[in-house]
């Protein structure tokens, strides 16, 4: 059982009651060992946060999906108390983490929430593993390769919410100016993303799993070092169009509209839910908000796993 930094043990302020349907676990997917907070019944859901957080960002939804859903929240590959590799951090890579991860909890089918990093990684998978999902929720982010690149001289409000893309796909130096600054680095991020300021002891627990691991800070960087080749990936998946359902959630004082304009780029199923008030963290800043429209768009899914199959008739 995980006991470190980031496990369910080890996580300030969880909603009460909480380890009493969620346990952290190990799940070894032959290829590299996976943390996952997992608990419910149901039909499988499966919860990926965004940079520079992990599974706890979801921690406030938890409770009540599990009523309707066995609820597994991961740490992908590079983040929390997941492996580490060097590489793989492309979203290719990540969906193929994913799914393994769910195989070996036993789920062929499931439903996917991605928020920031987890949206990129959402689309790879229904994109690539399109007989694995039956739905798909996302929230606040563009997607490099399929929304449009934003201007190198765009607006100051432009600037401030994306020049950390640039940034964090540097080599080296990015690591030697952020380390021992981390507070300053990723607090910056939180506190000028965010509508609604996240509790800070929420900002110093994502910061602290940081700061307590020099692999941890490398990692927070791959995902941008690998855009090139998510960007590739991304240019190929755009032709092939996705089939099911999908939510796209923005925060109206950040992404907004601009959610379900870039899932349209990708299918024709797409509902758009823009949350007032709200930033970067919907699922932090407005919780009941986002509960709300994940409940909605996962109403069907839930019924059709788990309404039994009318018995055979014989001839």
């Amino acid at each position: 059982m995980p006991e470190g930094l980031g496990s369910v043990s080890r996580v300030p302020d969880l909603p009460v009651g909480f380890t009493d349907t969620f346990t952290s676990r190990y799940v070894d997917t032959g290829e590299l060992r996976l943390h996952a907070v997992t608990g419910g019944e149901g039909p499988a859901l499966l919860l990926v946060a965004g940079w520079p957080q992990t599974w706890y960002a979801w921690r406030l939804l938890m409770p009540a999906l599990a009523r309707d859903f066995h609820v597994v929240a991961v740490d992908p590959r590079g983040v929390g108390l997941s492996d580490k590799p060097d590489d793989g951090y492309d979203t290719g890579t990540l969906a193929r983490d994913l799914v393994a991860l769910m195989d070996t909890l036993g789920h062929g089918r499931f439903a996917i929430v991605g928020h920031d990093i987890g949206m990129w990684t959402g689309y790879a998978l229904a994109a690539d593993h399109s007989d694995r999902l039956d739905r798909l929720a996302v929230a606040e982010a563009a997607i490099p390769g399929l929304s449009p690149s934003p201007p190198l001289f765009g607006s100051r409000e432009a600037n401030n919410r994306l020049w950390h893309f640039g940034f964090n796909r540097l080599a080296d130096v990015n690591e030697q100016l952020v380390r021992g600054r981390e507070h300053l680095y990723f607090g910056h991020q939180f506190a000028s993303k965010a509508a609604k300021a996240l509790p800070e002891y929420a900002v110093r627990h994502y910061v602290d799993i940081l700061a307590a691991d020099p692999e941890a800070l490398r990692a927070s960087f791959e995902f941008y070092r690998a855009l090139d080749t998510t960007i590739e990936q991304n240019q190929e998946r755009r032709t092939r169009r996705l089939n099911i359902p999908v939510l796209a959630i923005g925060g109206a004082e950040n992404a907004g509209e601009a959610v379900g304009a870039t899932m349209r780029l990708a299918a024709d199923d797409v509902q758009s839910v823009v949350i007032p008030e709200c930033g970067h963290y919907p699922a932090e800043e407005a919780p009941e908000a986002t509960l709300s429209a994940l409940t909605e768009f996962l109403a069907p899914y839930r019924n059709d796993r788990t309404t039994p199959e009318p018995p055979t008739r014989n001839p």
